[in-house]
């Protein structure tokens, strides 16, 4: 979940949880809890992790970086809470799909760095917080030759190319360890990340999927395998 500062109330967007639950998947709901035991406990009966998007960063000082002037605010029980989450689902061997800051949250967890501000530090950069309306494909989608997510673009035959929303200031910098890039816009900006290890399922997407489940073939597929993938672990 996200917690919001003022109120002490956590809370997460309908969209995820309406995403799983239409494609057969049983959500539950995580609070941004940061001990060991509490998160142990809970993972231990679940057979997936969805890392959802945030409207926080992560705390640079996790990737030995200055904070940028266009840093957001940062939480800290949410960057603590998903390095918990990533450790124990590593452990544990189960399916992740994480989206947007859960990418970039990921991506730091396993060494890597960010981009703290596409806009200001990216040469020809496109404009990647796209505003209202959110379910619109607003940049088309280089995709690599081989991976989970390339065989799935392959699987839907899209002809017309690939179109996806974006609602991001922050990018993916270094790539983490075992992580590969499969995925990006047109100004290099890295779209999508996975594991490749054998027999490790991990997907990691910058946009948001669950904006356009409903309506989306390329979305609709990412959810629908993310809770095949859980079914295998179960």
């Amino acid at each position: 979940m996200r917690l919001e500062i003022e109120t002490r109330r956590f809370y997460l967007g309908r969209d995820y949880i309406e995403a799983l639950a239409g494609l057969g998947g049983s959500p539950v709901h995580l609070g941004l809890i940061p001990d060991r035991d509490y998160i142990s406990s809970v993972l231990s009966d679940l057979d997936g992790i969805l890392l959802p998007g945030s409207d926080s960063d992560v705390d640079p000082f996790a990737y030995n970086a200055e904070p940028h002037p266009k840093l957001k605010r940062v939480v800290p029980e949410k960057d603590a809470t998903d390095r918990l989450v990533l450790e124990e689902a590593e452990k544990l061997g189960l399916p992740v799909l994480a989206i947007c800051y859960g990418m970039q949250a990921l991506n730091v967890y396993r060494g890597g760095t960010l981009i703290q501000d596409i806009e200001s530090t990216v040469d020809g950069a496109l404009k990647h917080e796209q505003g209202l309306p959110l379910v619109r494909g607003s940049h088309g989608l280089r995709v690599a030759d081989s991976g989970f997510l390339p065989g799935l673009v392959k699987g839907l035959r899209i002809d017309d190319g690939l179109r996806v929303n974006s609602h991001h200031h922050q990018a993916i910098g270094e790539i983490g360890t075992g992580l590969e890039a499969v995925a990006w816009a047109s100004d290099g900006i890295v779209e999508c990340l996975e594991d490749m290890r054998e027999g490790r399922w991990l997907l990691a997407v910058q946009w948001h999927p669950e904006l356009s489940w409903s309506s989306d073939p390329l979305s609709r597929s990412i959810f629908a395998e993310f809770i095949g993938r859980c079914r295998q672990a179960r």
